[in-house]
């Protein structure tokens, strides 16, 4: 069993590495500031095209997409990428063109789009000219089961006529944000997984309407595009605004979610490995009750016991990531949900310590562990609960001895 990563992998990671240290880590004082200043919390900071323009000079771009349309990266030699980018989330994904939710709504219109959806929205996505949403949880139903969406899409003529109300679809404050994936019902009466579809819906389209940003934690995400709750009251879009066909929404949505999980994971890695390094800078410069924080027993097993668990959340990360280039999505199934269960927890687990270690400081806009906390915990909920994922895992296991 070999872990060493490949040389393309090895070089790659050194390029990024010296990105973030030239250009992303600097830069996280710079959007703090323009933050602290604008008047539009969901506007877009001019550093990140700066860091844009340097990623794609650097041919940092579109890492996360295999294939034609991407960097034809495995998931196994983009995962020690991701976790890079992990360590400065609100900055390096973007400045990659490989932030959510944009990442998933490429890979949905390169797996299903036709020639016309993927000129028309893909490419500009690609070239990270605008931005995306895409929009399925509701705040009427417990969107963890996805066949629970009653968002109604509706055939009329050479149109769909689309209502329902949806929230926090990532990305949709974001002025960038021009199109959106929505997924809703067809047909009520089909089978239980083929009564949804999912279809493109440009922003501007009459009956959209944006109502509300939906904080996390308290914060805005504006740097991400926020989270918004829309309606959509009698939107009519061309028919051939469908993804795939009628009835195949939730397929695609399993598709879209299975590399999406991992990305998370992935990202949530880096932001692990950043906060033990701030705990430990932290530990070393700090003195209380006469000797330094380093040097009390608590906070050393603070610092043993965040190493253990990175080391064994990034492996299963790699297994998964090998699992689904070798066997696919459905044959990585239960390593997706395993993984999606384990890295939240030791994420949101080490930043925890790490704010502990920082005191007061730990809680302050002075250092990223309260943004990385609020979003390490969010991940305990989106892509499906953890509930859910373990409800599956122990059904399949018990399945083995009946």
């Amino acid at each position: 069993m070999d872990f060493a990563f490949d040389e393309r992998t090895e070089e790659l990671r050194r390029e990024l590495n010296a990105f973030m240290d030239e250009c992303v880590y600097p830069a996280e004082a710079k959007l703090a500031e323009w933050l602290a200043t604008t008047d539009d919390p969901y506007g877009h900071p001019p550093i990140v095209e700066e860091l844009k323009k340097e990623a794609r000079k650097r041919g940092l771009w579109n890492l996360f997409l295999p294939g034609e349309h991407g960097a034809g990266l495995t998931n196994l030699q983009y995962a020690p990428l991701a976790e890079i980018m992990g360590r400065s989330g609100r900055l390096a994904p973007e400045a990659t063109n490989c932030s959510a939710p944009d990442t998933g709504n490429m890979e949905v219109l390169a797996m299903f789009g036709t020639e016309k959806q993927k000129e028309q929205w893909l490419k500009p996505l690609l070239e990270g000219e605008i931005r995306s949403a895409f929009c399925m949880t509701e705040p009427d139903v417990a969107s963890s089961d996805a066949t629970n969406i009653s968002t109604r899409i509706e055939r009329d003529g050479d149109h769909y006529v689309i209502n329902g109300r949806k929230w926090f679809s990532s990305g949709a404050m974001s002025p960038r944000c021009k199109i959106l994936i929505v997924m809703g019902k067809t047909d009520p009466n089909a089978e239980r997984h083929r009564q949804q579809s999912q279809i493109l819906v440009p922003v501007d389209t009459p009956g959209v309407h944006i109502k509300r940003s939906m904080n996390v934690f308290g914060y805005t995400d504006g740097d991400h595009g926020g989270h918004a709750e829309v309606v959509f009251d009698n939107v009519r879009v061309p028919a051939e605004n469908i993804i795939a066909g009628e009835g195949e929404g939730f397929a695609i949505a399993q598709a879209r979610l299975g590399p999406g999980r991992i990305h998370h994971c992935m990202r949530a890695i880096g932001m692990a490995e950043r906060a033990l390094e701030l705990m430990c800078r932290r530990a070393n410069e700090r003195v209380a009750f006469g000797q330094p924080l380093a040097d009390q027993g608590v906070v050393q097993h603070w610092i043993a016991e965040a190493r253990i668990k990175i080391e064994q959340a990034r492996l299963l990360v790699l297994k998964t990531a090998w699992l689904m280039d070798t066997v696919g999505n459905k044959g990585a199934h239960t390593e997706i949900q395993a993984i999606k269960v384990a890295v939240p927890e030791v994420a949101t687990w080490v930043i925890d310590r790490a704010i502990q270690a920082h005191g007061g400081a730990g809680v302050s806009q002075d250092f990223p562990l309260a943004n990385m906390y609020a979003h390490a915990r969010t991940l305990h909920i989106v892509d499906g609960p953890d509930e859910v994922h373990r409800r599956s895992l122990a059904r399949r296991e018990l399945k083995k001895y009946r």
